[in-house]
């Protein structure tokens, strides 16, 4: 009976310690196969032409560009090639005079613009360090009592009471794609000194990968969170 009991207890510390070392594993295999996918869809297009034209001067390479796996990988080269590519254009002169002239084409159209617009102001606000207030803040979230990792994206006044309010972006794990939008009032952020990478690492991990000291107990009665400075200048335009 002793060793029906040892046993037991043998295999079932294997299984946790198999279950603990596979599920690091699962979330990087969906977090890759998530972007991979993406690059593939992205270039599949670019990819099936290049497919076609190597075809006709090269029947013999017919077999190998049927393989799915072989398009699959070929669409991802591929765009991975085209975003280099636009970066390469970009970060010239040229290119960046040739893009302020297609932001002026999507300008004009007004659910796109807005789209464009939204995203490119999330874009570069997660590029930037605010000045004087922090970026990474702990909410209640879902509910008083709990606290979440929220990204402070940008900071307004009440209309009606002048209140500070902030825009805070809180992200779901281990997918920080996903999550929800609130507007607290400042005085109810608790302000981190975690960068963002650090954030992210916490969040995909699932708390795995965390700072050694983190308080949940606010520094300062009121936190001051400063808009970036994009997003204020495009509210000084309006």
């Amino acid at each position: 009976m002793t060793e029906r009991k040892a046993l037991a207890k043998t295999i079932q510390s294997n299984l946790i310690a198999g279950v603990l070392t596979i599920i690091p594993l699962i979330v990087v295999w969906f977090v890759l196969d998530f972007i991979f996918d993406f690059l593939s869809s992205v270039g599949s297009p670019v990819a099936s032409g290049l497919a076609m034209f190597i075809a006709d001067r090269m029947p013999q390479a017919q077999p190998l560009l049927d393989l799915h796996a072989f398009r699959w990988l070929f669409a991802v080269v591929m765009s991975l090639l085209l975003i280099y590519a636009v970066g390469n254009i970009a970060s010239r002169m040229a290119g960046k005079k040739l893009i302020a002239a297609f932001e002026g084409l999507i300008a004009r159209i007004p659910l796109v613009e807005s789209v464009y617009s939204a995203s490119k102001k999330l874009v570069n606000v997660l590029q930037q360090s605010p000045e004087g207030g922090a970026r990474v803040v702990l909410v209640d979230f879902p509910h008083p009592g709990m606290k979440a990792i929220g990204l402070v994206m940008r900071n307004f006044r009440d209309s009606a009471t002048g209140q500070e309010l902030a825009v805070v972006f809180v992200p779901t794990a281990p997918n920080p794609t996903g999550g929800y939008l609130t507007i607290l009032p400042t005085e109810r952020l608790v302000p981190t000194a975690m960068t963002m990478d650090q954030a992210m690492a916490m969040i995909v991990s699932g708390g795995a990968v965390a700072p050694d000291r983190l308080s949940l107990t606010p520094s300062s009665p009121v936190l001051e969170v400063v808009s970036p400075p994009a997003l204020a200048a495009a509210d000084s335009r309006r």
